[in-house]
């Protein structure tokens, strides 16, 4: 009950995040974006950091929720609306993570249900800024639900061994390939993606594709998940970017390896779920500006991003084998 309650709780939370940058504030500047995207995502390693150390994780979540609801509800300035709602937003994730790992039962699944759902929230709240008050009113039901239907140890089993040291080469490895990744994917300007219904619907295949790639990691394993997904993303997105199917088809592919790294990372920390679920959006962010930042012609674009994807393949690998290896020799 508590992952779909986290689940909507995280489309309302960026729904709302960005209907009060695009809503609230008049006139947003670009740097104001930057500034929120920075606080939102950029802190999550540190703030992670600080949550494992929590032993309510609860009171943090609803603490998050409570600090972006007074961010889009209070008259202020806005320098503090964004101080409010990305700090908010970087709590929330953090802390629903912990959350959805401790009670994952030992599957990845859970983790694609817990964040795709934040992906549309974002797209429908920059599009249509006048729903904040859906996105405010659906928040402080799940707010409700998290703190009071919730006991801190319902559903919390230990899914993962937490005696054995932490694997930092895979860790930075894994974080490599999100931020490399994250610019070769962004570094593609699709044509066709103008108005709201192809924006609408290219997020409907990035949502399903964070969904299905739990389920399938669940069943085939992080090294057959990768080569599944990266591979087609790869050729899809450098060569048939201008095309509409093709690049929706690419984008869902892509999204398939978004539980396989977060779960893999976790099996790296095991004893720090904040920080392993922070380190992904931490490297991410930087990744997705680097990538924006990058204009290239069509064959440097084509080898650039083909490269940056197969070296996602190449560090879900051998982080496999290095974890498969520590089982091993542990038992």
């Amino acid at each position: 009950m508590l992952l779909i309650i986290n689940s909507i709780a995280h489309f309302c939370v960026d729904g709302l995040c960005a209907a009060t940058l695009f809503g609230k504030i008049s006139n947003v500047s670009g740097n104001l974006v930057l500034l929120y995207n920075a606080l939102a995502f950029s802190t999550q390693c540190l703030v992670g950091t600080w949550a494992d150390k929590l032993k309510e994780q609860k009171r943090a979540e609803a603490g998050a929720i409570l600090c972006l609801m007074l961010g889009w509800l209070l008259p202020v300035p806005a320098l503090l609306r964004i101080v409010l709602i990305g700090i908010g937003n970087s709590l929330f994730h953090v802390t629903g993570g912990i959350t959805t790992l401790r009670r994952s039962g030992g599957r990845s699944y859970s983790l694609g249900v817990f964040v795709a759902p934040g992906a549309m929230g974002l797209t429908l709240g920059t599009l249509y800024p006048h729903l904040g008050v859906m996105f405010f009113v659906g928040l402080l039901l799940c707010g409700i639900g998290v703190f009071r239907f919730e006991s801190e140890t319902d559903g919390m089993v230990p899914v993962l061994e937490s005696d054995t040291k932490p694997d930092w080469f895979s860790v930075m490895l894994l974080t490599a390939a999100v931020a490399v990744r994250a610019i070769g994917g962004s570094a593609v300007v699709f044509p066709w993606k103008k108005g709201a219904t192809m924006a609408i619907l290219v997020t409907l295949f990035v949502v399903a594709g964070k969904i299905v790639g739990g389920f399938v990691f669940d069943r085939f394993g992080a090294t057959k998940t990768a080569f599944l997904s990266i591979l087609p993303a790869a050729i899809l997105t450098a060569f048939y970017f201008a095309y509409e199917i093709p690049s929706f088809i690419g984008q869902f592919a892509l999204n398939l390896t978004m539980p396989v790294t977060l779960w893999m990372l976790y099996q790296c920390l095991p004893d720090a779920p904040g920080l392993s679920f922070g380190l992904a959006a931490s490297a991410l962010f930087p990744g997705t500006l680097i990538g924006q930042l990058i204009t290239l012609t069509d064959r440097s674009q084509w080898f650039f991003i083909l490269l940056s994807f197969l070296f996602g393949i190449v560090a879900i690998t051998i982080s496999e084998k290095r974890l498969n290896k520590k089982k091993g020799e542990e038992i």
